[in-house]
């Protein structure tokens, strides 16, 4: 009966270990391989009449994007509306997988504006959008992936697949989107602020501990 009770409490102890692995999610980036990024890899895009440092700010590892809605475009000669963003070089791509990380705050009154895109389709000029609305961030219009997001920090994860045309995304470690991109195309990761349709006045984001991954 002892070595009954012995066996029954230890096959019960590894049921349990099994089931509390089981509920663990796996993390956005396993499987994943970290590429390696530097300030090199950060183009500044903003208000091609405006001083970087009245948009732009780098500081103790925060990047601070501002943009106004009577803002330039970031060139002379573009149609496109205004945005202070970060264009990430050296790692374009037009087929793998591939991962963007990164942690954002936006403080109240931000809306009418895209913070983070997968650039590039093959009949869109982009293949994802994530955009903030009235304290909710969105994928383009919807659905909405995060409520009551202002004045907080959320870790900010984008799968892109070109070969599957595929788009997830993550919010602190929780899917949020699974769906259909745009094709394929010459792509690249921005992060910002972007105006969109309803802008208010003053948009601002703020992005810290930047990373890009490659499943091989």
């Amino acid at each position: 009966m002892v070595y009954q009770s012995i066996f029954h409490q230890t096959f019960l102890s590894f049921l349990l270990c099994i089931t509390t692995l089981s509920l663990v999610a796996s993390d956005p980036t396993d499987g994943f391989t970290r590429l390696q990024l530097s300030s090199s890899n950060f183009q500044v895009q903003r208000p091609y009449d405006v001083p970087q440092d009245q948009r732009y700010t780098f500081s103790n590892g925060v990047h601070r994007f501002i943009v106004y809605n009577t803002d330039k475009p970031h060139t002379s000669t573009s149609q496109t509306k205004p945005r202070t963003e970060i264009r990430i070089t050296g790692y374009d791509y037009t087929s793998g997988v591939w991962q963007f990380e990164g942690y954002f705050y936006v403080p109240s009154g931000t809306t009418g504006v895209c913070i983070q895109q997968v650039f590039g389709g093959a009949t869109h000029a982009t293949t994802s959008q994530s955009r903030v609305y009235s304290g909710s961030l969105t994928h383009y219009l919807s659905p909405t992936l995060e409520q009551n997001i202002y004045n907080k920090w959320y870790r900010f994860n984008v799968i892109h697949d070109v070969g599957a045309n595929n788009v997830k995304i993550f919010i602190n470690g929780v899917q949020k989107f699974n769906g259909n991109g745009r094709g394929a195309g010459l792509h690249y990761f921005k992060f910002g602020v972007y105006a969109q349709d309803g802008a208010s006045y003053r948009m601002e984001s703020q992005w810290r501990d930047i990373k890009l991954f490659r499943r091989y």
